[in-house]
């Protein structure tokens, strides 16, 4: 339901985008040149805006690997799976260590010549996620944040992309980031140490080289 979803709106998206004035480097929603570095910025911003809003306070977030890269991406898919990945790390980051003594996140962007994708690694060092736990993260509605949340935001927030939804709570942020990723050929994983932390692995494929998946 939420591949065709999101294949639903990627259609009209770039149809309504072909139509409209031209935007220098784009060819609908597409961007020739998105930059992971420059839109992992803007996710970051917005994630720390939330953290902040609800914490008092945000964990720093470092860049680091091919700050330069630039490829053929929808970059509006791409800043919602990354916010989502930090909205996790960071709630887990500051509940985990309190406000006064965080570790930063890490964000490494991985790409090369002969890559098949490009990569990037959220990593944090937020407490982990229990082993028993495993099986049930990529399940829709399932969170570890209080169940008011989710009370609180029914009806609320105008669209996916809305930085007035909670930090977290919702339980559908993971499952359909890694949707969003699965769309143009790529995938979302992750691993986990309790006690530790937890690293989320963004696999995205170069536009061009994968099939739309339908049914």
């Amino acid at each position: 339901f939420y591949m065709s979803r999101i294949g639903i709106r990627m259609l009209i998206g770039q149809y309504l985008a072909l139509r409209e004035e031209k935007e220098e480097g784009y060819v609908g929603l597409v961007s020739q040149f998105t930059s992971p570095a420059e839109v992992a910025k803007a996710a970051i911003e917005d994630a720390e805006f939330m953290c902040t809003r609800q914490h008092g306070d945000a964990p720093i977030v470092t860049l680091h690997g091919r700050l330069d890269l630039n490829f053929q991406y929808v970059p509006t898919h791409l800043h919602y799976i990354l916010l989502e990945l930090l909205k996790n790390s960071m709630r887990a980051t500051v509940e985990f260590h309190g406000v006064d003594d965080m570790p930063p996140i890490r964000v490494v962007i991985a790409d090369g010549e002969s890559n098949e994708d490009i990569v990037i690694k959220v990593s944090d060092e937020g407490g982990g996620i229990p082993r028993s736990h495993a099986p049930r993260i990529w399940s829709y509605l399932f969170t570890t944040a209080d169940p008011s949340v989710q009370q609180g935001a029914i009806g609320g927030g105008e669209s996916d992309f809305d930085t007035g939804s909670p930090l977290a709570g919702l339980g559908y942020g993971l499952p359909i980031s890694r949707a969003y990723a699965r769309y143009f050929g790529g995938d979302l994983s992750l691993m986990s140490m309790e006690g530790y932390g937890t690293d989320a692995f963004l696999y995205l494929s170069r536009l061009g080289n994968s099939d739309e998946p339908l049914p």
